[in-house]
């Protein structure tokens, strides 16, 4: 035998169906049937499947291979082998869709973190996990301002404001929501007992003591950049790093860092904050927390974070690199907007504008699962780590292969009759 032919051999040693048998595993016909019934999205009459509706719309809008609600509705009728009349398919944009779709990417969310992709490193390995919490802005037709009214807008304008939750350990999205663009970045970040030993990374927009607190108190970990106008007290350092030293215990961080010549500056410092509202009254109080300025020599300036993670499991260097891996949810949202249609809504249709950033985020939800099982699966010699874009990239050139695999994976056969049929029905003027 050649060297070609084993080597074509050993590659294909594995299942032929290995993807589509796990992505129905996480959504398998029954259960989407199940779901679609219990939300209300399909009723006695049952004039849609499920199965090829989900797959139809992850796979074809999701990836912006079709751009409106009418070439999805083609998509479907071929992939189908029905037709169905325009008022029919429009009235499927309903409430019922919607938590549908939802409820589907709540499943996904549960069923993908009990089979984490990333193991963390040596490092990081006491924390169960790390999460970037953060929002992005989908513009939406002014009509749609009374449910979603936008922020500081001198005209009418609306917006939706999509909350996301990252965790590192799964690759993806852990927790996600939609709000009015007015809303506080606070409003949209609530912690409990979810939060112990993992690491939360947090964005200015969610900069307050109080929310540091509440995550040390519930027994989690923050890091945060330090906000311009904050001045917490040094208390002592943690450890004297090379460089020209002066005295920093007892005076504020305002003061001492345009004086500071050493690298790196750790240091516990104090905060004064007021509690929560409490029968109509707030209370002062004082929090603990670790400051550390590491010298970030291409912007030629400290940069200061705020943390609790203690100085004997994480180096000042790893606090700041850690806080760099917030990039991960920029590119995710990059991801969706350019590659998963999160910003092609234009409709004055709430249930519309719902459902298709709830199929934006399950594309994004299934492009990862693919991922993780290409790679779980691929010889050593061809492995190699795509950026997320590149992967998202090659992913969706593929999407209508892949759609046309799965719906034969679930016994739905696209064939050259249904084909001919579809384009008779479609393409041809009735006399």
């Amino acid at each position: 035998m050649s060297k070609s032919k084993k080597t074509t051999k050993k590659a294909q040693s594995y299942d032929q169906n290995i993807i589509e048998k796990e992505l129905c595993t996480v959504f398998s016909p029954e259960w989407l049937e199940k779901t679609a019934k219990e939300t209300g999205l399909i009723k006695r009459e049952r004039k849609v499947n499920p199965t090829i509706l989900f797959w139809v719309i992850v796979l074809s809008f999701g990836v912006r291979l079709q751009r409106s609600l009418a070439s999805i509705k083609r998509s479907y009728e071929k992939a189908a082998d029905t037709e169905l009349s325009d008022s029919s398919w429009y009235d499927r944009f309903t409430p019922e869709l919607v938590l549908f779709l939802k409820t589907c990417v709540t499943h996904a969310i549960e069923y993908l973190a009990q089979e984490p992709n990333r193991a963390l490193k040596e490092k990081l390995a006491k924390f169960l996990d790390v999460l970037i919490q953060d929002s992005t802005i989908i513009r939406l037709n002014k009509t749609l301002a009374k449910k979603w009214p936008a922020t500081r807008s001198r005209t009418v304008a609306a917006g939706v404001k999509v909350g996301l939750l990252v965790s590192a350990v799964t690759n993806g999205p852990k927790n996600i929501a939609l709000y009015a663009e007015s809303t506080n970045e606070l409003k949209t970040l609530r912690i409990g007992p979810w939060i112990k030993d993992r690491v939360l990374l947090i964005d200015l927009g969610f900069y307050k003591y109080q929310l540091f607190t509440r995550i040390k108190e519930n027994g989690g970990y923050f890091v945060s950049r330090l906000k311009d106008g904050a001045d917490p007290l040094i208390l002592e350092v943690h450890r004297i790093y090379r460089g020209n030293s002066i005295d920093v215990e007892g005076k504020c961080i305002s003061e001492i860092l345009p004086k500071l010549k050493r690298k790196v500056l750790d240091a516990e410092v104090e905060v004064s904050f007021k509690r929560r509202n409490y029968n109509g009254k707030q209370r002062k109080d004082t929090e603990h927390f670790r400051l550390v300025a590491v010298f970030n020599e291409e912007d030629e300036e400290y940069h200061v974070y705020l943390t609790d993670i203690n100085p004997e499991v994480l180096e000042p260097e790893d606090i700041a690199k850690l806080y760099g891996a917030r990039w991960e949810i920029e590119l995710i949202f990059k991801e969706l907007k350019s590659r998963y249609a999160l910003d092609v809504v234009n409709t004055t249709n709430p249930q519309i504008v719902e459902a298709l950033i709830w199929v934006a985020i399950l594309t994004l939800i299934v492009s990862r699962k693919v991922y993780s099982i290409v790679r779980r699966h691929s010889p050593k010699e061809k492995m190699v780590r795509y950026t997320q874009l590149k992967w998202s990239t090659i992913f969706a050139e593929n999407a209508s292969d892949q759609l046309t695999a799965i719906l034969r994976y679930c016994g739905i056969e696209r064939t050259f009759e249904t084909i001919m049929e579809f384009y008779q029905n479609q393409g041809l003027i009735r006399m």
